[in-house]
């Protein structure tokens, strides 16, 4: 029954972020650059979200995972939205930098 309603709702299980990085996911960090020289997650790339739409082009395969991230998770909410409207399929909010490294 639970299940049931959470499907209605549109609740789904938080994503595996650890298993897409297996299956060649990416992490793309969309804070400035200085934030990223800051502190960032080893291996994630540098995109800062008001130049994200203009660099989509490096990112070949609209069927790679992609899990985008920040500071709190506000900008990698709208870094997800402009990727879906671009038409990449798995494309995952991973919230604030530091909290999804230390998930993954």
């Amino acid at each position: 029954m639970i299940s049931k309603l959470k499907e209605f709702l549109g609740i789904k299980p938080a994503p595996n972020y650890k298993q897409l990085l297996k299956e060649g996911g990416i992490i793309i960090d969309v804070r400035s650059k200085a934030e990223f020289a800051g502190g960032h997650i080893k291996g994630s790339k540098n995109i800062p979200l008001q130049t994200l739409n203009g660099n989509t082009n490096i990112l070949k395969n609209k069927d790679t995972p992609i899990i985008t991230c920040c500071a709190s998770g506000m900008r990698s909410a709208s870094a997800k939205s402009q990727l879906k409207s671009k038409g990449f399929t798995q494309v995952y909010n991973g919230g604030g930098w530091s909290s999804l490294n230390i998930k993954i």
